[in-house]
């Protein structure tokens, strides 16, 4: 019997996915728990078109990401973060994603997940350090932050 899988089932199937399984299986435990519905043509033509109107979404997602990395990567882009400092231009404390993401939304209105963006370790050091944030699969962009010392 042809199902389609509304959720994954380890080992059978990912959601989405029509497969052909057993008629007591599909019946007795797929169907009767919700993990699938039969694959009728109505419900085929129905997965078609929520397949569609995903990959519908996914493209603007990354239109979206597309046009905030021209943003981000324009020249004029530059996060700037004051802090204190002693005499050899190290940090007290340090400079974490959270703080460079309150930044770029508090400057640029740009809102960044903090978990986006890629620093190994937080900056303590006074200058220009480029960080890299990646905002959707396959589209990443790399910011300018300048850490000026506090007066």
């Amino acid at each position: 019997m042809k199902v389609i899988f509304t959720q994954d089932v380890r080992g059978k199937g990912k959601r989405g996915e029509v497969k052909d399984v057993p008629d007591g299986y599909a019946q007795n435990f797929l169907i009767k728990n919700g993990k699938a519905k039969a694959a009728t043509a109505q419900a085929m033509s129905a997965l078609r078109g929520q397949q569609r109107l995903e990959e519908k979404k996914e493209a603007e997602a990354k239109a979206a990401a597309v046009a905030v990395k021209a943003q981000l990567e324009d020249d004029q882009t530059v996060v700037q973060i004051q802090s204190k400092a002693g005499e050899d231009s190290r940090l007290f404390g340090s400079i974490p994603s959270k703080q460079i993401a309150q930044a770029l939304e508090k400057q640029y209105q740009i809102k960044v997940d903090k978990r986006k963006i890629d620093l190994p370790e937080p900056i303590k050091a006074l200058g220009y350090r480029n960080v890299k944030i990646s905002l959707y699969p396959g589209v990443d962009a790399t910011i300018r932050v300048h850490i000026t010392a506090q007066g």
